[in-house]
């Protein structure tokens, strides 16, 4: 079984896909820290991010147990995925990680759960169940400085709320893969619902979709 979730920043994506792998059984890949840690591979083997040979080395060479390491949450990984993200090469190295994943899980689990922006429409245009989590800019906005927050960040909601429009934007016209809901997927704008509300409705349609509990 593969689910396909995709969605905006902040739009509560990443906790339902948790939530459904867990109940599920099944593996879980946030594809948002693959470039992540591939940046965070080619700095620690001594090169720059922008280095595309040492970028596709280590993208071609990233193993699953590297998604766990808690450096992949800093600054540091943030802004070196950046810039190995621009490096053709290592997209389709990670494409190729992600789809092995999807049709491959690790640990022996029956199936995964993939959750990103595009999982839907390139990755897993054959997923069994496909899932588009949106909520309005505004409240995915509040939802970020919250989190901001929490974790001792200075933040100021204006500049939360400006910096999600422009990122929205930037995901919304990019050229390769750009953030749009496949035509299959099922909709879920989480704005008023709270996460076991959102959780109910997707596992309602992934049992619509698949033979699972």
């Amino acid at each position: 079984m593969i689910i396909a979730i995709d969605g905006p920043a902040a739009s509560g994506k990443g906790t339902l896909a948790h939530r459904i792998a867990e109940h599920l059984d099944l593996a879980l890949l946030d594809t948002g820290l693959l470039y992540r840690a591939v940046g965070l591979k080619t700095i620690r083997g001594g090169a720059a991010p922008d280095d595309m040979e040492a970028a596709t080395k280590a993208a071609e060479t990233l193993d699953f147990s590297e998604l766990s390491d808690p450096e992949l949450r800093a600054d540091a990984a943030a802004q070196a995925a950046s810039k190995v993200g621009a490096v053709p090469a290592v997209r389709r190295a990670l494409l190729e990680f992600q789809r092995t994943f999807a049709s491959d899980p690790p640990e022996g689990r029956q199936g995964a759960v993939l959750d990103g922006r595009d999982i839907g429409t390139v990755v897993c245009p054959d997923a069994d169940a496909k899932i588009f989590v949106s909520a309005s800019v505004e409240v995915r906005a509040e939802r970020r400085l919250k989190e901001l927050r929490e974790r001792g960040l200075e933040a100021i909601h204006t500049r939360v709320l400006q910096e999600m429009k422009e990122r929205d934007n930037r995901d919304a016209s990019r050229a390769v893969s750009p953030l749009e809901p496949a035509e299959d997927a099922f909709l879920l704008d989480t704005s008023e619902l709270d996460p076991d509300e959102v959780f109910t409705e997707a596992l309602n349609f992934i049992k619509s979709r698949c033979q699972c509990d």
